[in-house]
């Protein structure tokens, strides 16, 4: 079937479910648990299903063997195997469980336990449609490889391919990391103008836009340097700023037309303080 095929099973699928009386957007769902909280507890899990959990996220497999089905939730923290039975949600509930499409958004309650293959596992006794998925994911086995399609649709590389999301988790630890060094050391993060009468700080060129209201020409900063060194003049011995530029030139590899950089200003350097600063 052709994108334009499938969207079109799952509207009527939606429609389907609003007839039945479900809303399938809901507008709220608290889960107890994240996929990986549960997942570390490892062989502390025992076989028979014990405390009772609320997980939620996107379905990233289903397989249905009649009167049982097995399924993955994908939340963002990692994955969670859901266990469905006939007798546990009910004749009809199970068969609005079958109707779910990899792809849904899904919230499932019920006691958790772990498979003699050792996989931690809810069971499902309760579950509710969150959000209803128009279109299918890519193909689950080859994934979302074609960079293309990755750059353009970058929320689709983010919930096909966990190493893009631990990308995102790793540079966030890292801003942490410089910034409570930063504060260490007595630096105040400061911001400054991103819309700038007189762009200075390289020789980049501008973006240029227009102020309306005040009938002005301003530029997008391609440097916080300059404004940086004002607070210092003005008092500020140790300052720093985590923001983005703007440079209207040419692309490559190493080259944004929007970028984050951080730079620090300070009044009194000591050589050996800003040479350990630069190391670490």
């Amino acid at each position: 079937m052709s994108i334009a095929e499938l969207r079109r099973v799952r509207l009527d699928k939606l429609a389907a479910w609003r007839a039945q009386g479900v809303e399938p957007y809901a507008y709220r769902y608290e889960p107890t648990h994240h996929a990986a909280e549960l997942q570390a507890r490892g062989s502390g899990v025992a076989e028979t299903p014990g405390e009772r959990v609320r997980v939620a996220g996107r379905l990233m497999t289903f397989r249905g063997h009649g009167k049982t089905s097995f399924a993955h939730l994908l939340d963002g923290t990692g994955r969670i195997q859901v266990y469905a039975r006939a007798d546990a949600l009910g004749e009809e509930a199970y068969r609005r469980f079958g109707a779910l499409d990899v792809g849904d958004w899904v919230g499932v309650e019920g006691p958790l336990f772990r498979t003699r293959t050792g996989e931690i596992t809810v069971r499902a006794e309760r579950f509710d449609l969150l959000a209803k998925s128009l279109r299918p994911l890519p193909e689950k086995w080859h994934g979302l490889r074609d960079p293309e399609t990755r750059f353009r649709q970058r929320y689709a590389d983010l919930f096909m391919n966990p190493e893009v999301r631990e990308t995102f988790r790793r540079r966030a630890r890292v801003v942490a990391a410089l910034r409570a060094e930063l504060d260490r050391r007595g630096f105040l993060e400061v911001e400054t103008p991103v819309l700038q009468p007189l762009y200075g700080g390289a020789f980049a060129r501008p973006f240029v836009t227009r102020h309306n209201a005040l009938d002005l020409d301003l530029y997008l900063r391609i440097s916080n340097e300059l404004y940086l060194k004002r607070l210092v003049v003005g008092g500020l011995e140790r300052v720093y700023e985590i923001g983005h530029d703007f440079r209207n030139e040419g692309m490559d590899r190493a080259h944004n037309p929007e970028f984050c950089m951080l730079e620090c200003y300070q009044a009194f350097a000591d050589y050996h303080d800003m040479m350990a600063l630069t190391e670490q």
